[in-house]
């Protein structure tokens, strides 16, 4: 017996896998979906989303897609894994995830099918929108000169194509590589930490889509995860999960702040001063503890 039928659960509540199912809705997250959809809709070309280790940007990328109704929009969502790509085979990927069944081997060829394809999405009445996550692997200038190139594929008054780039905060370096498409950015929103009340919503919300009855942590035990978190989702996700298995080893009801503090011990994890600079301490505490989360989430 797991701790998911211990506390009544359906499934379990803080996998730091991508589920559309547990999306948050918080303020910040809200805001970056309102501003990226407006960025699409008036064909404003290029939006960035910026946003540290685990800050939930992945799942606002998958958000998005799931927002863009197939019958106003032609769109595709991309994850860079590697930053070993060259701008042919991005350029013949985003040709293939918009339609175009068979792309030729040469770029111009290529091109010129892409652009073809994007005049019939234009005179179906649709926008196309290719939205790359994990967009800070995208380490060249030769890169950032293809997608430079993508915008400029437009009708008189009208572009033809929108990006989306999320990425962590090295994104930024990557798009000064090339000047010109660094000055073309229309709309850019950078996602922080969540604070301690959304932080606390965040868990409420996890549990209710998990099929909770009821809050299964302390008050006193929200606020020290929140202090070992900095408000960081995937890691709120990881002391949740494991301490909420730590309370079906001892057959508890719930999550103590003791509980907590065992566990943030047992991973490594330390209290942030977030007086002292919200930043920063995150920061360094991710940068501390983002192989071991690695390591954790492939043993999962």
């Amino acid at each position: 017996m797991d701790y998911i039928e211990h506390f009544g659960l359906s499934r379990e509540a803080f996998s730091n896998a991508p589920d559309a199912r547990f999306y948050f809705d918080s303020k910040q997250h809200s805001q970056a979906l309102v501003r990226v959809l407006r960025a699409i809709d008036t064909n404003k070309g290029l939006a960035v989303v910026v946003g540290g280790i685990g800050s939930g940007k992945t799942t606002l990328a998958r958000r998005l897609l799931d927002t863009l109704s197939t019958d106003l929009y032609e769109s595709s969502l991309l994850v860079m894994v590697h930053s070993g790509i060259t701008s042919e085979w991005i350029l013949t990927r985003i040709a293939l995830q918009l339609g175009v069944k068979s792309p030729a081997s040469d770029r111009m060829s290529v091109l010129k099918q892409l652009y073809d394809r994007l005049l019939e999405i234009e005179k179906e009445g649709r926008r196309a929108i290719v939205i790359i996550d994990e967009a800070q692997m995208l380490q060249t200038r030769s890169l950032m000169e293809e997608f430079r190139g993508l915008l400029n594929l437009e009708i008189p008054g009208k572009k033809l194509l929108n990006l989306i780039f999320f990425g962590l905060p090295e994104l930024e370096e990557c798009l000064r590589l090339d000047e010109p498409l660094a000055q073309r950015v229309a709309v850019r929103y950078y996602l922080h930490s969540l604070d301690q009340e959304s932080t606390l919503l965040y868990i409420k919300h996890r549990l209710q889509v998990a099929g909770a009855r009821k809050m299964l942590f302390a008050g006193a035990a929200v606020q020290l995860i929140y202090a070992y978190s900095g408000g960081v989702p995937r890691l709120i996700n990881t002391l949740c999960d494991n301490c909420l298995f730590e309370a079906y080893m001892q057959k508890l009801p719930g999550v103590t702040p003791e509980i907590v503090q065992s566990v943030a011990g047992d991973l490594g994890f330390s209290r942030i001063n977030l007086a002292d600079g919200e930043k920063q301490g995150v920061e360094q505490h991710l940068g501390r503890i983002e192989a071991m989360l690695a390591k954790m989430e492939q043993a999962r």
